[in-house]
């Protein structure tokens, strides 16, 4: 957490950062290294899975075989540290907005007018209306005493004891009645995206029940609805 410019940005640490940038790149050169050392005794086992892969690599001759392991496995790291920190949260706080941003999506500006409470709920990160709409509702990993730190220190009402208005929100099972026109499929679909743990189709799908008035948290894969009406002051996306 560092202040500047009379702003405070919670992010990723830098020493997680690094742990990522360099720990995904090790991981996947060794695993391409093991799998490649394994591979001629895998491919000897008639019950194993992918035989024909793991024969083929088995054939390759060395030093071809040791590199382009090596090779792979360095590449699938950085796709996953470039997918990681692309994921990863960074909160700007200032006395007029915050800002939710990603390196790989839209930021989400919303006033400190609007904000009447702000809190974390499991590692989702909410600021709340007056009226109960949530103008964000971000997943992050940041630390919750971080962004309690800093919102406190711009005047935001932090709430420790989390949604004012949890009770109002109700477990959803197909084809529940008092949903708005076509909200239901869109539940679904969410709930296979969860299922799958494809968190990017499944915020867009927030985003659509969100248009309809719909707000949605989650336990694990289950999902609680509640309606709402959208406020015309709600903090933009960009």
């Amino acid at each position: 957490m560092a202040g500047q410019d009379a702003q405070t940005v919670v992010a990723v640490p830098a020493g997680e950062r690094a742990l990522i940038a360099w720990g995904f790149p090790i991981a996947g050169m060794a695993v391409g290294w093991l799998l490649k050392a394994a591979a001629g005794w895998i491919a000897g086992l008639s019950w194993a899975p992918f035989q024909g892969p793991f024969k083929l690599v088995a054939q390759i001759p060395e030093p071809w075989a040791t590199v382009g392991a090596l090779a792979l496995g360095l590449v699938t790291g950085v796709l996953l540290v470039l997918t990681a920190v692309g994921e990863r949260l960074t909160v700007t706080v200032s006395d007029d907005a915050a800002v939710l941003a990603r390196v790989d999506g839209p930021s989400r500006t919303v006033a400190r007018a609007h904000v009447a409470a702000v809190f974390t709920d499991g590692k989702q990160l909410v600021l709340q209306g007056a009226d109960g709409w949530e103008h964000a509702r971000e997943g992050s990993d940041l630390r919750p005493a971080e962004l309690r730190a800093a919102f406190t220190a711009h005047g935001y009402p932090w709430r420790d004891d989390g949604d004012p208005h949890r009770d109002l929100f109700r477990l959803w099972v197909p084809d529940l009645p008092g949903l708005p026109e076509g909200a239901n499929a869109l539940l679904a679909a969410r709930a296979k995206a969860l299922s799958k743990r494809e968190h990017a189709d499944a915020s867009v799908l927030r985003e659509e029940l969100r248009r309809q008035g719909v707000l949605v948290r989650e336990d694990g894969r289950r999902q609680y609805w509640r309606v709402a009406t959208s406020p015309s002051t709600d903090g933009p996306t960009r």
